[in-house]
């Protein structure tokens, strides 16, 4: 049996081969990938000493999905169902096999890491990884059996909530759903998996009524089918605007599930391939891969950021109870300041609402909720409790004075290498920084309403900021699993920018006598989440004012306030 592969690390002993992928950093199922795993069990299974197989994944990942960046560069439709030709063959080839084959879930199983798993006959994950079909998140559905194993092994309900959504489950809501049969701590995992093998070869697990393709029992019946189709038809269209995976999944499943799976998985291929080759895929597997390009800098790289475990808070508005959410629940110590004891209480009052989603849908009880306060949360009015921190987020109003007052008075309380970060939307940060005998401490990091929410974090470097500020302030990014964008200290930075620029626009738009509604259904037909009027409101139209006068003062004649924006403004109708 062939052991000399690349990215397979083939072990062997009393009768079970351990295949460990080893393709870093996240085991993509690429082609070389499929190609030598299918002939390390094309070898296995010809070894006479090898009775059964155990798959796992090196370091944190079992597979991770396919390598979609080697599928977004397929330009035929031929070339594509070749592809998936092949990673079928591999996996019919596993669930068909003449011995059996364990998969030890070490880390993340998700896509064709998922699809992978599910050939297999039977699954040990560790506890808390993530399992799932996330393909729907890049306009995309699964494209090696997904649709037709997953509601095999958890009924259709449960398959069309993870395939539409694109959502994960954790190892424990898969052991419930039946779609691993055992959990067992990481430690032990590979030998969990190798009793597990050991259980085929004596008779506790049979082989043929372990494949996937042969679980009928959980399959709906015709009726059955239909009605839960239907619904999830409607509830599609009312969420799905301008994508084709979700209803094309749904397509997969209408059209298949059936007692032989072969013709089923030649439907979904075509269906994949639909997918792959519409403007919505393309789009969002570029957004994907820019996304995961955005942390990837080579001013730091190599330089080592600093450990940031506790994080003070300037201001308990909005944006400030936003971020202190972040922080506590990402498992960072936070101390919130603000001025005086009533705008503490409107902090907490305001931290507390953002919980209200939390507490509704039992993510956490009020009991727990408490205890998370007490143990990660300190409200103070005086500054001097923000020595220990080591990061600083200032959110208080937008007033240059204000914020280069409080800078100043707590470069006398820090540390010297702990960082100091402005939430400003506008306000210039070289300037701010201009007040601090160190100003290359300073960093801007533009969170977006709400904090603890949404995924992009705008890192702003001013002038003199330090290698050293920006490396922890994207390595902080990372921690509290935002998205960093890297940008130069300008008018508006980029959001702001590009944002006013939009709402801006459609200001000369209304007077220019254009129906506000038809402007703002032609932004959502278009695909956006919302129009310019909705996302002022839900901003404020008093913020955005103050913005866009703040480009008007830097920028001169090239940004103009427009006089229906100040009539607006002058009304008092904030949103």
């Amino acid at each position: 049996m062939r052991t000399d592969f690349r990215s397979i690390r083939v072990e062997t002993a009393d009768g079970i081969a351990v295949f460990r992928i080893h393709n870093p950093p996240v085991n993509q199922l690429s082609e070389h990938v499929v190609r030598e795993l299918a002939d390390a069990f094309a070898g296995a299974f010809r070894e006479a000493t090898v009775q059964a197989v155990v798959l796992t994944g090196s370091g944190k990942n079992f597979v991770a999905g396919a390598d979609i960046t080697q599928i977004k560069d397929i330009r035929s439709r031929e070339a594509l169902l070749a592809l998936l030709h092949e990673n079928n063959r591999l996996l019919n080839s596993i669930e068909t096999g003449p011995k059996p084959v364990v998969a030890a879930i070490n880390g993340a199983c998700l896509g064709g890491g998922l699809e992978l798993a599910m050939a297999c006959h039977y699954r040990v994950a560790a506890p808390g990884v993530d399992l799932g079909q996330p393909e729907v998140q890049l306009g995309l559905i699964p494209g090696a059996g997904g649709t037709q194993r997953l509601p095999r092994l958890i009924g259709l309900p449960n398959a069309l909530d993870m395939i539409t959504t694109g959502k994960p489950i954790r190892s424990e809501k898969a052991l419930e759903r039946r779609l691993v049969d055992e959990i067992a701590p990481a430690e032990t995992l590979l030998q969990a998996a190798i009793r597990a093998a050991k259980g085929f070869l004596e008779g506790r697990h049979h082989l043929a009524l372990r494949a996937t393709r042969a679980r009928h029992e959980r399959l709906p019946s015709a009726a059955e089918k239909k009605a839960l189709l239907d619904f999830a038809r409607l509830m599609t269209a009312a969420k799905a605007k301008g994508y084709i995976a979700p209803f094309k999944a749904l397509d997969a499943f209408e059209r298949g599930l059936h007692f032989d799976i072969e013709p089923d998985l030649a439907m979904e291929a075509e269906l994949f391939a639909d997918c792959l080759f519409s403007d919505v895929a393309r789009n969002l597997i570029g957004i994907f891969l820019h996304t995961r390009a955005a942390g990837r800098l080579p001013r730091i790289e190599g330089f080592p950021p600093a450990p940031v475990r506790t994080v003070g808070v300037l201001g308990g508005g909005v944006m400030g109870s936003g971020i202190v959410h972040l922080l506590v629940n990402e498992g960072l110590n936070a101390v919130l300041w603000d001025i005086d004891d009533a705008a503490v209480d409107r902090g907490m009052a305001g931290l507390r609402a953002t919980f209200d989603y939390h507490l509704k849908n039992k993510k956490i009880t009020p009991e727990g909720l408490e205890a998370l306060f007490r143990e990660r949360l300190t409200c103070t009015t005086d500054l001097a409790r923000l020595k220990e921190a080591d990061l600083v987020i200032e959110a208080v109003v937008e007033d240059m004075a204000v914020k280069q007052k409080l800078w100043k008075e707590l470069e006398g309380i820090c540390r010297p290498e702990a960082v100091f970060a402005t939430n400003t939307s506008a306000l210039p940060i070289t300037e701010m920084a201009s007040v601090l005998e160190d100003p290359g401490r300073m960093i801007g990091l533009h969170f977006f309403n709400p904090a603890h929410r949404m995924q992009l974090l705008e890192v702003i470097c001013a002038r003199k900021t330090s290698d050293a500020t920006l490396a922890t302030s994207v390595a902080f990014a990372r921690a509290v699993r935002k998205i960093p964008i890297v940008v130069n200290d300008g008018p508006g930075f980029y959001v702001s920018r590009q944002l006013s620029a939009f709402m801006g626009a459609s200001v000369f738009l209304m007077a220019d006598g254009v129906d506000p509604a038809a402007i703002e259904s032609a932004v959502v037909d278009f695909g956006m989440p919302m129009g310019p009027a909705a996302l002022s409101d839900l901003t404020g139209i008093d913020i955005n004012y103050r913005v866009n006068k703040t480009f008007e003062m830097r920028l001169g004649p090239r940004w103009k306030v427009h006089p229906l924006t100040e009539a607006i403004y002058r009304t008092g109708c904030y949103g």
